[in-house]
């Protein structure tokens, strides 16, 4: 373990006239808090942003969900929700992780009054990362599978094979002679994914999981120990393996756009994909859609954003940064699309069904449909490899995120205890977050991954967002939150962020709220009906990380003295050691929150210590000049 860093070197020199008597006695040097870090190259932080919310949703859930919404006319909905909903809250995240550089617990020093919202976000991600971790183990099954001359899953005739398994060659030979009646058929892929991959025949349902399955429970064994590896050092670590893990996905894609687009029928499923029905827009599920596939594919709420930009450092152009991920990731689930229904024309056309006959969302797209597809190609395992590279390439590096975003929070609560333990830490959460998945590597285990899947996230993480941008523009107050952005970047947020934040965004995401709980469906998993007592289960789920935020409330008040009122307006109040980490970024009113400091004119004693006057230090000025004024105003 790294020895912990001398407080001379942690924390920058404090200027003279800001230093009390006690705190020169030279005795903090054993409480000094190890450093937190930074991000080691230009790129780190970019290319973890863009790994993060570039995810397996692009590839399983936006070519469906765009097809099913009138194709190409949802393209309308889906960059107007971006704008409304998407591009603000995730440049909010991103601002409130870098002024402070603090993980989502304790940013909210910003308003201790509402540090539920942060315990709510941890538990969502927990969740969260438990069953995405199995996804990624069975790419790892399925990448390993395809090491071989011939497919498992390309004919019939093994024994998890049944009477009903239709090989499609014989569909094909039979079509040229006479009708195969394909209505009553299982296809080998689909009884390989079920029958021998998920053993799912050995349960009965959710109550009654079987047996582990050994080679699943190996393969979830092997992605945490990768995720571990990676994650090791913080985001020194995996700041590193972005480089791979963003941009090789992207390699893969292009190459398997290319081989799509070339396939005979290629047009049949890009026709589908894109045919604009302008119709659907007049349906408000479309735009409710919409927003839901921003929301979930960019990430935002669940901490990851505000974890990677608390190691920026202090004047990082985030407002460039946000641009190019938000938009990035809307091009990648574009291009995805481009890749999957080209394919899926090919394999229409190879079965003579119609598309939508074989397209499908999620896994059975990932583990059914796409790996049937690839069966019928020449050099099937090597196409096969590298889907489930990428898929394998696209997932792990959100999971990167998941975990950064649970260590970084506990340990900012805990930094002298936690943070020269980091690593230790880092393998307790991976060990027990494995133990917890065991269930998912059962044979029934696929139920509780859709129950956790339908209701991990759901109109919690809705709840979570939506009290976050409440208490940055109505409680902490929309001018000071841009006198923030000011200070750090140079210039405030303009009329299009601030509308955004104060209206648009937290209604729409209301409407959504509103929307998912009027129109509920219970869970269920092709035929199979979820019983009462999962249901209820899955609700609490939900409700529990809502119940987090007065829980927060009720031992934020609990610090606090005087009557319920004068309470709840102190712990509403930022905390005193609220803003910048480092002595040289404090600057303006920041300046004289830090113990001992006297100074009347603070930036002044800044100037002196630091060098001469820099462009933020001017943006310092404008911003002391600005409340010297308002507080005339006031007085006046």
């Amino acid at each position: 373990l790294p020895s912990p860093i001398p407080c001379s070197l942690a924390q920058p020199v404090t200027p003279e006239l800001l230093v009390s008597p006690s705190s020169q006695d030279g005795d903090l040097g054993s409480e000094c808090p190890e450093d937190r870090g930074n991000w080691t190259g230009r790129l780190d932080f970019l290319l973890s942003c863009i790994g993060y919310c570039v995810g397996l949703g692009n590839v399983w859930r936006f070519p469906y969900r765009a097809y099913t919404n009138g194709g190409g006319a949802f393209l309308i909905p889906y960059f107007i929700m971006l704008a409304i909903c998407g591009i603000p809250i995730f440049f909010m995240e991103l601002s409130l992780g870098q002024f402070s550089s603090l993980g989502p617990l304790a940013v909210w020093k910003i308003s201790p009054l509402f540090k539920g919202v942060g315990m709510g976000t941890i538990l969502i991600v927990s969740l969260v990362a438990i069953y995405y971790n199995m996804i990624i183990a069975y790419v790892l099954f399925y990448l390993f599978a395809s090491l071989t001359s011939d497919l498992p899953w390309q004919h019939c005739g093994n024994w998890w094979n049944t009477d009903l398994c239709l090989d499609h060659h014989v569909i094909k030979a039979g079509n040229a002679t006479f009708p195969v009646n394909i209505t009553n058929t299982v296809s080998p892929s689909e009884e390989y994914w079920s029958r021998y991959v998920l053993h799912i025949q050995g349960s009965s349902g959710i109550g009654d999981p079987g047996r582990i399955r050994w080679n699943l429970c190996l393969c979830l064994l092997l992605s945490w120990t990768i995720v571990y590896l990676c994650i090791l050092k913080g985001v020194k670590s995996s700041g590193k393996v972005v480089y791979f893990t963003a941009t090789f996905p992207y390699l893969i894609l292009v190459m398997l756009l290319i081989r799509g687009v070339t396939l005979e029928g290629a047009w049949k499923g890009i026709r589908f994909y894109l045919t604009p029905q302008f119709d659907h827009l007049l349906s408000s599920k479309v735009w409710i859609e919409a927003a839901l596939q921003i929301f979930y594919s960019l990430g935002v709420g669940f901490g990851g954003l505000l974890t990677f930009a608390s190691y920026n450092t202090f004047h990082q152009n985030i407002y460039r940064d946000t641009f190019i991920v938000t938009l990035g990731n809307a091009i990648t689930s574009i291009l995805a699309g481009f890749a999957i229904f080209s394919v899926l024309g090919y394999m229409s056309q190879e079965l003579g069904v119609p598309v939508n006959q074989v397209a499908k969302a999620g896994p059975g797209l990932a583990f059914v449909v796409y790996p049937q597809a690839m069966t019928m190609l020449p050099l099937s395992p090597f196409w096969s490899f590298l889907f489930f590279f990428m898929l394998l390439t696209l997932g792990l590096d959100s999971q990167f995120a998941f975990m950064e975003t649970i260590v970084t929070a506990v340990t900012d609560e805990f930094p002298y205890y936690l943070r020269p333990k980091k690593a230790s830490f880092s393998a307790v959460i991976c060990i027990t977050l494995f133990l917890m998945g065991l269930i998912l590597t059962t044979e029934g285990g696929m139920y509780w991954l859709v129950l956790l899947d339908d209701y991990s996230a759901g109109f919690g993480l809705m709840v979570v967002v939506i009290t976050t941008c409440l208490v940055v523009t109505r409680v902490y107050g929309m001018k000071r939150f841009c006198r923030d952005i000011h200070m750090m970047l140079g210039f405030k947020p303009g009329p299009y962020f601030r509308a955004c934040w104060m209206v648009l965004s937290p209604a729409t995401m209301m409407a959504l709220l509103v929307y998912n709980i009027i129109k509920y469906q219970p869970s269920e998993y092709g035929s199979y009906r979820f019983p009462a007592w999962a249901e209820v289960l899955g609700i609490l789920m939900g409700v529990l990380s809502c119940l987090m935020i007065p829980v927060g409330m009720v031992m934020a008040m609990l610090q606090e003295e005087g009557t319920l009122w004068e309470r709840v307006q102190q712990a509403s109040r930022p905390a005193m050691d609220w803003g910048p980490s480092l002595e040289e970024n404090r600057t303006g009113m920041y300046v004289a929150s830090l113990a001992g400091s006297q100074s009347p004119k603070p930036l002044m004693v800044h100037m002196r210590k630091y060098g001469g006057i820099t462009s933020y230090e001017n943006t310092a000025i404008e911003v002391d000049r600005e409340m010297e004024e308002e507080e005339e105003e006031e007085s006046m």
